[in-house]
C-alpha cells in the first residue's frame, strides 16, 4: 500500500569531491592568513573566526539533517496509520 522511501546514499565520486573542496578551502585560507601582512593577534583573531565559522556550519548542517529525519520518521508513522484504517474499513459495512 504504501512506498518506503529509499535512503538516498550519496556517490563516492560525490562525497571525495565534498572532501577534497573542503580541505582545498581551508588550506588556501590558513595559507591567506599565515601570509597576511598583518600583526600576529590580527592572523590568531582571523583563524579561530575561520575555525567556529567552520564548527558553526557542520553544526547547524547536523541540525538540519536531523530535523528532516525526524520529519520523515513522524511522516511514515502518519502514513502506517492511515493505512491501517483503510486496511480496516468496509464500506459495505452494515450501519446501524
Amino acid at each position: 500500500m504504501s512506498d518506503t522511501p529509499v535512503k538516498q546514499q550519496s556517490t563516492a565520486a560525490f562525497y571525495g569531491q565534498a572532501v577534497a573542496s573542503f580541505a582545498v578551502a581551508m588550506t588556501a585560507t590558513a595559507v591567506g592568513i599565515y601570509n597576511l601582512q598583518a600583526d600576529a593577534w590580527v592572523r590568531a583573531f582571523l583563524a579561530v573566526a575561520v575555525l567556529y565559522l567552520v564548527t558553526s556550519a557542520f553544526t547547524l548542517a547536523k541540525i538540519i539533517r536531523d530535523r528532516q529525519e525526524a520529519g520523515q520518521i513522524v511522516s511514515r508513522v502518519d502514513q502506517a496509520r492511515l493505512d491501517k484504517l483503510l486496511a480496516e474499513h468496509d464500506p459495505f459495512e452494515k450501519l446501524g
